[in-house]
């Protein structure tokens, strides 16, 4: 559950009416409407939520953690990857690829592929 604004409200509200806007916010806004306790104290759960909009569970649980912790406008937006991958060749294995690449192509072939043999 979460607990918005009406300025908040208004503003998702004019997402999910609005005619051109990404598919992933206007989802985004209405779960987080549906996620909203109103003023009688009623809110989606996460499973009637992820039923409704055919998505998972932990969907839902992002975009209202977002919403907490980041603020709305980050839970509107697609979420930013956080894993940074290492370099999978390092500058010695590369400098040989492009040698490789620059140089004739193997007897029978016109020309490099990925079906050249090495």
């Amino acid at each position: 559950m979460v607990r918005l604004t009406e300025e908040e409200q208004a503003y998702l509200e004019s997402l999910v009416h609005k005619g051109k806007v990404a598919a992933y916010k206007r989802l985004h806004a209405q779960i987080l409407l549906k996620a909203d306790e109103n003023a009688l104290g009623e809110s989606w759960q996460d499973s009637q939520i992820s039923k409704a909009f055919g998505i998972s569970t932990r969907t839902v649980e992002r975009v209202r953690t977002r919403l907490v912790e980041e603020g709305l406008e980050s839970a509107l937006e697609r979420a930013k990857p956080n894993r940074v991958r290492g370099r999978v060749i390092d500058g010695e294995i590369e400098a040989h690829l492009v040698a490789l690449v620059c140089s004739d192509a193997p007897e029978g072939h016109s020309r490099w592929t990925l079906m050249c043999p090495v």
